[in-house]
């Protein structure tokens, strides 16, 4: 496994793909500080001061007439209620309003307002404690209406000095927001040349190889698999690539070979499959069959006879093709089975039933006739009696089954497995079976398979599983 350090290294993909995104994300990423920075301090002056004036907008805007009115109703002896919790209520909001407040004017206008609560506080004390009613209305119109008054105009005055320094703020921040901008544009103009630089250079480093390895890889792909030197390169991903593609060819062409022998193998095999059913044998007592009927005056029948053995030998060669469609296999096996019904007119009969939308699917010459053969010698001789051969063909599951089965005499479980056994690893004692998987294995690979069941007494079933919609190019399988 690769080190995340060797991945990381300065002569990889990987590395210098790294170390580009650092050079763009550093410079990003104070950028975005900066404006992080300027919108945290922005909106930190912006609450204290907004705060501030929001806190003094609470300010009751009839204090003094309130204070005043109250403090008539007590003089002239309506109430005995003084409005100490007003005037409480303004010093709480002074005292708020001081300890968040940095402005000078503003400082001073709530050190007033403190100062005159204390004072109206005092005179209000006085008032209570005072027992003439000249005397007292006289303190509440010189002291008690002033000092209200001058509570009610620094709280306005506060308003102002604030609404001020809010707009000193903006000015301060526009400032440093022209400045912020400017040193961005700086900082894009200086990066953007370098990164690019940057950008084409690894990019040159990195698609001036691969074309090359893609000008090879077109080469393997026409056919030359001759020795090349590896594409020159400092990435060492790269460079590994290369070679891996070289030894790729290396082994391919190596592998080519060992294929074009297997192919001659396959070719012996398939001649040999060729020979063992051109049996003399059977052409001598086909054309025996064909004399005795003559003799016997079944004309028509010899007539039959001769044309389904020319049917057999034309499906036979097949004008030398290996593949031939399962058409021209159905004509092949019913041509063998009508020439083998007259030898065996006791013991004989069949049955094809093969879908006509399979009939123009390809597959390998001779893939059925073996087990139709083994089908007539292994299944219905050994038994007494008639029996039925049939053969059906169709489509499912996006593959197409052909199913070769009789009424013979069957397997016990032990021979069945033996012969599966001797199909899975290819023995040649079941030769044209293992034939017929071998030659459909060349073909399709793992796509086909061949399934066989037996039951004792009731025969034999043989099924072949094709892929369905598989094209074909070629017209021989070597």
């Amino acid at each position: 496994m690769i080190s995340l350090k060797s991945r990381f290294s300065r002569n990889t993909v990987q590395g210098k793909m790294f170390r580009l995104i650092l050079q763009m994300f550093v410079p990003i990423l104070l950028i975005l500080i900066m404006i992080f920075a300027m919108i945290l301090i922005r909106n930190i002056m912006y609450a204290s001061v907004s705060g501030n004036i929001v806190k003094a907008s609470g300010f009751n805007q009839n204090f003094k007439n309130e204070i005043d009115f109250q403090m008539y109703l007590y003089v002239s002896g309506s109430s005995d209620e003084i409005p100490w919790d007003d005037v409480s209520s303004a010093r709480k909001l002074a005292e708020d309003l001081l300890e968040n407040t940095t402005n000078a004017e503003g400082r001073k206008a709530m050190n007033n307002v403190l100062t005159l609560c204390d004072n109206l506080s005092t005179y209000m004390d006085r008032i209570q404690k005072t027992e003439q009613y000249d005397e007292r209305m006289t303190q509440l119109q010189t002291n008690i209406y002033g000092i209200t008054q001058l509570i009610e105009d620094h709280i306005y005055s506060y308003l102002y000095y604030e609404a001020g320094e809010m707009a000193r703020i903006q000015n301060q921040l526009d400032f440093y927001l022209m400045l912020e901008i400017v040193f961005i544009v700086l900082v894009i103009l200086i990066i953007t040349p370098v990164v690019l630089r940057r950008a084409l250079r690894i990019s040159r480093s990195i698609t001036d190889p691969i074309v090359a390895m893609n000008a090879r890889v077109e080469q393997i792909g026409g056919g030359d698999l001759s020795a090349h030197t590896p594409v020159e390169t400092d990435d060492t991903s790269l460079s590994m690539l290369s070679t891996g593609i070289e030894d790729m060819a290396g082994r391919l062409s190596t592998q080519i070979e060992l294929n074009r022998q297997e192919q001659i193998r396959l070719r012996d095999i398939e001649l040999s499959l060729i020979q063992a059913q051109i049996n003399p044998h059977f052409l001598y007592n086909t054309l025996d069959a064909i004399v005795w009927l003559i003799e016997i005056g079944k004309n028509d029948q010899a007539e039959q006879m001769v044309t389904h053995l020319s049917s057999y030998f034309r499906s036979f060669l097949s004008d030398g093709k290996d593949i031939v469609t399962i058409a021209e296999e159905k004509t092949h096996i019913q041509s063998y089975l009508e020439i083998q019904q007259v030898r065996y007119r006791d013991i004989l009969e069949y049955d094809i039933r093969i879908d006509p939308l399979i009939e123009d699917n390809k597959l390998p010459k001779l893939t059925l006739q073996p087990l139709v053969e083994n089908a007539i010698y292994h299944g219905l001789k050994p038994k007494r009696g008639k029996g039925m051969i049939t053969v059906t063909g169709i489509a499912k599951d996006n593959e197409i089954v052909l199913t070769v089965s009789d009424t013979g005499a069957g397997m016990d479980k032990e021979d069945l497995d033996k012969l599966r056994q001797r199909v899975i690893d290819e023995d040649t004692t079941s030769f044209g079976l293992i034939s017929v998987y071998k030659r459909l294995r060349l073909l399709y690979g793992d796509e086909c398979r061949l399934d066989i069941d037996s039951t004792p007494g009731e025969g034999t079933s043989i099924s072949i599983h094709i892929p369905g919609k598989a094209e074909i190019e070629n017209e021989t399988i070597l």
